[in-house]
């Protein structure tokens, strides 16, 4: 079983889209049993808030299921629990980095390095731009279930 954190600042825009588009693609592939998704947040700022308003609507809008998510923190005991570390910018990263202290296991990543890229998830929170975050998203998680599968047999 391959567990995954997606990670963003608040938890309640990118990191929570991440999370419900791998599992939708997951569910697609028929592979619920070899996967754990979840995602968490690099601050204290929004723990315990619903999924922001826009960011369920665009989840709905591209036909992605949603799930009823409350954010919540990621902490230095977090990095035994899971695979990968999946975050949005390089914010989280310098972030994640903090809370970690270290990563002798190199298992933190930016999302859109799977998809060749060393950009950004755009932040919908402050540009406004859901879709593009989604787009943006998506094309990561994809990228990144295609690598899994390439490099961890699946059954």
């Amino acid at each position: 079983m391959k567990r995954i954190m997606f990670v963003c600042h608040g938890n309640i825009c990118r990191s929570p889209m991440a999370q419900m588009i791998f599992d939708d693609i997951i569910m697609k592939n028929h592979l619920e049993s070899e996967f754990e998704v979840f995602s968490s947040a690099t601050s204290y700022e929004e723990i315990g808030n619903p999924v922001y308003p826009p960011a369920r609507r665009i989840i709905i809008k591209n036909d992605i299921p949603f799930k009823e998510h409350f954010s919540t923190k990621l902490y230095s005991d977090d990095y035994g629990k899971y695979d990968m570390f999946i975050v949005m910018d390089e914010n989280n990263l310098r972030n994640i980095k903090r809370i970690f202290t270290s990563d002798p296991d190199g298992k933190i990543y930016k999302l859109l390095s799977f998809a060749g890229s060393g950009s950004d998830v755009c932040d919908p929170y402050y540009s406004g731009d859901f879709q593009r975050a989604f787009d943006d998203i998506y094309t990561g998680c994809k990228a990144l279930f295609e690598s899994v599968k390439r490099h961890c047999p699946i059954q």
